[in-house]
């Protein structure tokens, strides 16, 4: 039941069938956005105990799969959708460039 939701929000997000606006806002800005502070949080707790360096990188860098398919389910709904998706798809990539460097 939980891997049948998880399919259909990725599904639902890939084929252009949530609107831009809960995409963009809701699931990469404040969703994704969280995640990445989480992520990063963690791997600095993790730094501070002193754990091994990998550790450390695997655990802040995790979340880039996601957010790469954020950003590419953005663009490609952006596709289907009116002028401010114009907007949208710049600050997805700019987004994408800040959750990706830092």
């Amino acid at each position: 039941m939980f891997l049948e939701g998880v399919r259909s929000f990725f599904r639902s997000r890939w084929l252009g069938q949530v609107p831009i606006d809960r995409l963009f806002w809701r699931d990469m800005m404040l969703v994704g956005t969280g995640i990445n502070v989480a992520s990063s949080a963690s791997a600095l707790i993790l730094l501070g105990l002193k754990m091994p360096l990998g550790l450390v990188l695997a655990v802040h860098f995790a979340p880039v799969l996601y957010n790469i398919f954020l950003a590419i389910a953005v663009w490609r709904t952006a596709e289907q959708s009116g002028a401010k998706a114009s907007l949208m798809l710049l600050g997805s990539a700019l987004w994408l460039v800040a959750t990706v460097a830092v």
